[in-house]
């Protein structure tokens, strides 16, 4: 299918590169990114062998899914697959009523949770019309989870979630309109309550299975290992710093990373140098050695960055440096590698 191979989601018919494009930088994640940039870095990607896109209303209130609609619909549609996700509904506002964002310069909307059964409906059909195509390949719950809504509020989306969404979503899927369903999220945990509620055949974990957090190879990663459902791997940098290094001023999960991070980090990345690897390149081909890891979906705003993540994905690493990890206790010893 591409240089970077295909892996088939769950038990369905949809197949991803192993190697995917994350859409929040392009929503304007922390920086603003112009239409002409953007618009390259998705060609190139395409041009490269990328063939899975992954984006959401969240991501620059409906800037990504635009952008990214834009510059596919001058693709064959068969030749990639697109995930979106449903649970944020977007809400014209004033401009001036946006209010503080990540996403700056995003479109002027607000979001507003609803994983009930008419909003999901409602939600995809206007992804659909931002994006121009008439089908979405992959439709996932974005963040049912006690990081986005608090505890309480975790356990009220839960429920409406799986009383109205996840019935929207195992409909159109039924009837073909879906290939493949499942939830995005930031936290293993919840993700695998999804799983043993619902029939889902994928999930889409951010930050929670990298060369600095192994946890969900607790109970998550084994469960959807043996009821045969995909992982899509966000986030593999930790939001910046496996990327960068351990730098003053680096981010760890959407916040400048802490003392202990920072020398956790410091000292992977000597192990690194000792085998002459980057500590890109084992931070984004670590999770694609589990069996259960479908693809990883690093974010790129422009062709620089869209390049480096595919030098980083081709560097060869040796088995002796997951070694050395394990042995240093940087890396669990249960982690699939080689």
């Amino acid at each position: 299918m591409t240089l970077f191979g295909s892996r088939t989601i769950g038990k369905t018919g949809v197949a991803v590169s192993s190697l995917g494009f994350g859409g929040a930088a392009i929503g304007n994640l922390y920086a603003e990114a112009g239409d002409d940039q953007v618009r390259e870095c998705l060609h190139a990607a395409y041009d490269a062998g990328i063939r899975y896109f992954d984006t959401a209303p969240m991501y620059g209130h409906g800037l990504s899914e635009h952008r990214i609609g834009e510059a596919l619909r001058q693709k064959p549609r068969d030749s990639f697959v697109l995930s979106t996700k449903v649970g944020r509904m977007l809400r014209p506002v004033p401009a001036d009523a946006v209010g503080e964002s990540i996403f700056p310069g995003c479109l002027p909307f607000a979001c507003v949770f609803d994983y009930s059964y008419d909003a999901v409906m409602r939600s995809i059909e206007d992804s659909l019309q931002r994006l121009g195509f008439n089908r979405i390949d992959i439709v996932l719950l974005h963040d049912v989870e006690a990081a986005t809504h608090g505890v309480e509020g975790a356990e009220r989306y839960f429920h409406q979630a799986m009383a109205g969404g996840y019935r929207a979503l195992d409909k159109l899927r039924s009837e073909g309109v879906i290939g493949a369903i499942g939830c995005g999220g930031n936290e293993w945990q919840a993700a695998e309550r999804l799983a043993r509620a619902g029939d889902f055949d994928c999930f889409l974990l951010a930050g929670r299975y990298t060369l600095l957090e192994q946890t969900s190879l607790d109970s998550f990663l084994p469960y959807c290992e043996q009821r045969n459902i995909s992982v899509i791997i966000g986030g593999p940098y930790n939001t910046g710093i496996l990327a960068t290094g351990a730098v003053p001023g680096a981010y760890f999960d959407y916040a400048p990373a802490g003392p202990e991070v920072l020398d956790r980090v410091s000292r992977i990345e000597a192990i690194c140098r000792d085998h002459d690897v980057p500590l890109a390149a084992a931070a984004l081909q670590f999770p694609l050695h589990h069996p259960a890891v479908a693809s990883v979906i690093p974010g790129s705003r422009s062709v620089g960055e869209l390049d480096r993540n595919i030098a980083t994905l081709a560097c060869e690493i040796p088995d002796g440096l997951w070694a050395d990890l394990k042995q240093a206790g940087l890396l669990r010893a249960d982690a699939p590698v080689g």
